[in-house]
């Protein structure tokens, strides 16, 4: 008797793009609603009816801003990631491998631990937030000069974890040398927070996100053809300096802004793209980086979501690592690359 062989049909990259976005939309939805301490039907009816009651405050100055910023910060850091693993061909960089995270805390560290007096000039927040933009700035400005002149992204990455090294090295003397409150003060910080940016962190992550996001799309093919290597690149007829330059300028812009809103934040970087070839089951980057987009968005949410359902309120940083470390494990333990899905 003759056996039939039945063949698993794929899911089309739209199917699976709806699916996600549609996961996304849900979680989004019970983070706003339920995190924390949910609100209830008549919590939720006052708030639309009334925004300046108690539930309106707390729905659109808290929950809403919260979950707003914690899905850009995912979609940010999923599309420096996406650029990170294709320029390295790595398949487990990510924006803070080259040095924009530790530049970012640096300049917290220093304003929180070795000058807390200028606190008092600014709001906390937007002191905080300025100090730590202005250490990934200069940390950014760096490792462009650097891909400027040498056009090799295994010299780049190198110069890029050296980098942060040697601001973590900083970092660790200020805190030795620091007060026990300005620790706390900088050790709050660093467990990373989608609560503290508001409004005013998700316009600028926003803002960062259309920046970035541009240059990805305009050096896109670019990118497509350096995973292949920077030879064949060049001899493709396209410009692996400047497919590096752009890719790098757009990933320290995106992850800029995200350290110094919610402070520095792992692991959503390198897992998102992964998920993103493997359930679209393509390299393409004008797909990738869309799927990646929506899944690194999903990510952030469900930290948020986690870190605040939990009975004792953890950081989302650490969230995020418990929900990251375990793809990144599966991944380590297979034997195939996923650049050659």
């Amino acid at each position: 008797m003759r056996k039939t062989a039945h063949h698993k049909r794929e899911p089309s990259h739209w199917t699976v793009i709806v699916l996600w976005a549609g996961l996304l939309l849900l979680f989004f939805l019970l983070d706003v609603f339920l995190g924390g301490q949910g609100l209830g039907p008549g919590g939720i009816k006052e708030a639309f009816s009334n925004p300046l009651s108690p539930s309106g405050t707390i729905l659109f100055s808290l929950r809403l801003p919260r979950a707003v910023c914690a899905l850009l910060a995912g979609i940010a850091l999923s599309l420096a990631g996406t650029q990170m693993q294709a320029i390295f061909r790595n398949p487990l960089s990510d924006p803070h491998i080259m040095g924009v995270s530790s530049g970012g805390a640096l300049g917290a560290a220093i304003l929180t631990m070795a000058i807390p007096s200028s606190s008092s000039l600014l709001p906390w927040g937007v002191s905080l937030a300025g100090a730590s933009f202005l250490g990934a700035g200069i940390s950014s400005i760096i490792i462009l000069a650097i891909a400027r002149k040498f056009h090799s992204s295994g010299t780049l990455l190198i110069a890029g974890v050296m980098l942060g090294f040697i601001f973590s090295a900083i970092t660790s003397i200020i805190q030795y040398t620091a007060s026990e409150e300005s620790l706390k003060l900088f050790f709050s910080w660093s467990g990373g927070s989608f609560q503290s940016g508001g409004w005013t962190g998700a316009s600028l992550m926003l803002g960062a996100i259309l920046l970035g996001g541009a240059l990805s799309l305009f050096n896109i093919k670019g990118l497509d053809a350096i995973l292949f290597g920077e030879e064949f690149s060049r001899m493709a007829g396209g410009s692996p300096a400047r497919t590096i330059v752009l890719s790098i300028l757009s990933c320290c812009i995106m992850a800029g802004t995200v350290t110094s809103v919610c402070g520095p934040l792992g692991f959503v970087g390198i897992v998102a793209p992964h998920l993103a070839r493997k359930v679209g089951g393509t390299s393409v980057h004008s797909k990738v980086i869309p799927l990646g987009c929506i899944i690194g968005g999903f990510l952030g949410i469900c930290a948020d979501f986690i870190s605040h359902v939990l009975p004792i309120p953890i950081p989302v940083g650490s969230t995020l690592a418990l929900l990251g470390i375990p793809v990144i494990f599966y991944f380590l333990l297979r034997s195939d690359n996923d650049f050659n899905s």
